[in-house]
């Protein structure tokens, strides 16, 4: 049987130094089917559209303020050609010559809508970001099967921390049925698209999986303020979408305070911890737990253009997803629209066999 056509898809945005990375990651590739290449840059003003022309890259180019983490990728999914849909970050870089054939053949199972690789910290980030980014479900070698038996009513009806770890997803490498993607496009929202999508698909009965044989290279090493920012998007995310609240008050982010310190020391007891990364790690831990603390509480400003009128669970769990492919800088006003125009997929060949991840630590 013909291995299926793949495109890989990369949104970018000045991101000529990384490419340095990615760019010969995928041409050692070894994958016995044709192979796409597309991306979209959000005007870059480095040499990122030039570089990836060059690897024989598709660009399109758009302005910056019509980038969306949904609604770009379903702009990339709609001019793809590939069955299968491989999306990258621009900084992520898959590690040997079987990455894609792996993580493609994680769809080889009829009722799979879609599959994570796994994600590691390179060797030269400094060891609080390889702290941070080892210690996460993401870099498990432990392969994960997640479905779900119930509709997206069932599925909202999940208490927020379970159904948060239940649609654990990431696009910083994962691929898609493409003909799962065109029914059920990525939500048009400021953060979290993969796992408001996860939600989706999970709760139309299709089932997501791991492919830890399938490994990127990943990382981004915070200071304090970076670390505010984006662990307060995080939170802001999950009490959002899934009503999960990760800090319920400083209490809470105390403690998590110590534990993050002592997981950094047992982390440099049994590693070559610098120095400088011990002198360093209470003003990052602390700023990534006031932001935890601080998104637990109130609306981050990335969400302030959304629609506060609807149900954003609604949202994040209807099958027939708003926002569908536009590029368009609007916000998703909850109306149905139609999404990328491939032929809609079928329903998984059988029934979810209820709330299952035999093989997972995480759920």
């Amino acid at each position: 049987m013909p291995l299926p056509a793949v495109s890989i898809l990369i949104p970018t945005l000045d991101g000529e130094r990384e490419l340095e990375r990615l760019l010969p990651s995928l041409r050692a590739q070894r994958y016995g089917g044709d192979v796409e290449l597309r991306a979209i840059d959000s005007s870059s003003d480095d040499g990122t559209v030039a570089a990836l022309e060059a690897a024989g890259f598709t660009v399109e180019v758009i302005p910056r303020e019509r980038f969306g983490h949904g609604r770009t990728r379903n702009a990339l999914a709609e001019g793809a050609r590939g069955d299968v849909l491989v999306f990258l970050s621009q900084d992520a870089v898959p590690v040997g010559g079987d990455f894609l054939a792996t993580l493609v053949g994680a769809l080889d199972d009829p009722e799979v809508a879609g599959a994570v690789a796994r994600v590691v910290a390179g060797s030269e980030e400094c060891a609080l970001t390889q702290r941070t980014v080892d210690d996460a479900p993401e870099a498990s070698v432990v392969a994960w099967r997640h479905s779900f038996r119930g509709g997206p009513d069932e599925l909202d009806a999940l208490d927020g921390h379970a159904r948060a770890e239940l649609v654990r997803f990431n696009n910083v490498a994962s691929c898609i049925r493409a003909d799962v993607l065109a029914r059920h496009p990525f939500p048009d929202v400021p953060f979290g698209e993969d796992c408001a999508w996860a939600a989706r698909v999970l709760g139309a009965g299709w089932t997501l999986v791991s492919a830890p044989g399938a490994t990127v290279e990943h990382a981004h090493s915070y200071g304090p303020v970076g670390a505010f920012k984006r662990y307060r998007s995080d939170a802001a995310f999950h009490r959002a979408f899934h009503g999960h609240v990760v800090r319920r008050g400083p209490v809470a982010a105390l403690r998590g305070f110590v534990h993050e310190l002592l997981e950094d020391l047992r982390f440099a007891r049994r590693t070559r911890f610098e120095p400088i990364s011990l002198l360093r790690a209470p003003f990052v831990r602390g700023g990534q737990l006031l932001g935890q603390l601080v998104g637990s509480r109130r609306e981050a400003p990335e969400w302030s253009g959304a629609a506060r009128a609807q149900d954003l669970r609604s949202l994040l769990l209807g099958s027939a997803a708003p926002g569908g492919a536009s590029t368009s800088g609007s916000v998703d006003d909850g109306v149905d629209t139609p999404g990328p125009t491939r032929a809609p997929s079928a329903p998984p060949p059988s029934s979810a066999r209820g709330l299952e991840s035999p093989q997972s630590p995480h759920v």
